[in-house]
């Protein structure tokens, strides 16, 4: 890990990997077999998995418990099931965000014959135990994602985010070239980004896809796509 001012950068290449044939996967955080006490996870965010489907490839149906899921896909198409009665596929864009509460069975496969899935797994452990199972999804209104910066998930709701049962706020970066975001994190709470495509320059940091930044100081953050279009993903926590 590299440290900058008050940016702590994770690149790519440190995460853990697994290659499983029909699974191309990536951990950020310690997750199955890969560990590393130094990153355990970063305060609520427990995992964020960059995964690569092969087409037919998937997870057959397997529970969790106590968790906020969300998946957001980048490439390809996703299809889920769960044990609530929910059947999606989920198309490039879309977040889906799964309270596995007190238990809930789901499968997610890639229902294509000819092309990869790729998608962010992301899971937070919720301010409370044994909550009630709910699913829900979030997909860009008509010109909702054309500013560089959308709220996606928070507590409450607002903004036509999903809901999630922890204090944090889930923002969806999308930048054009020559592009710019800000984001103020006030004092006591923490921000990690993670690079989902493109290349984003961060305070003079020129990051990748998969590459991340942490943050736990007060103060303002620009965000620049120098070299074309970027996706990311900010997360706000308290």
């Amino acid at each position: 890990m590299t440290t900058h001012p008050t940016l702590n950068v994770r690149r790519a290449g440190e995460r853990g990997h697994a290659d499983h044939g029909w699974l191309d996967t990536w951990h950020t955080f310690s997750f199955a077999d890969y560990y590393d006490p130094a990153h355990m996870g970063f305060r609520s965010l427990r995992v964020i998995n960059d995964d690569h489907v092969a087409p037919g490839g998937g997870f057959p149906s397997h529970p969790h418990r106590d968790m906020e899921i969300f998946s957001y896909v980048l490439e390809g198409q996703l299809a889920h099931e769960d044990s609530l009665g929910n059947k999606r596929v989920l198309q490039p864009g879309d977040i889906q965000l799964m309270r596995a509460g007190s238990g809930i069975r789901h499968s997610e496969f890639n229902p294509s014959a000819s092309d990869d899935c790729h998608l962010l797994q992301i899971w937070i452990t919720p301010q409370a135990r044994g909550l009630k199972p709910a699913y829900t999804e979030w997909e860009p209104a008509s010109g909702q994602t054309d500013g560089p910066k959308t709220l996606v998930i928070s507590p409450d709701g607002r903004q036509g985010s999903a809901t999630i049962a922890q204090d944090a706020f889930i923002y969806l970066l999308k930048l054009a070239k020559g592009a710019e975001a800000k984001h103020e994190l006030v004092a006591g709470r923490g921000m990690w980004l993670h690079v989902a495509k493109g290349t984003l320059t961060v305070e003079g940091i020129e990051l990748h896809e998969g590459d991340a930044i942490s943050l736990e100081e007060a103060t303002n953050v620009s965000f620049r796509s120098d070299a074309g279009p970027v996706e990311a993903l900010l997360f706000d926590l308290g």
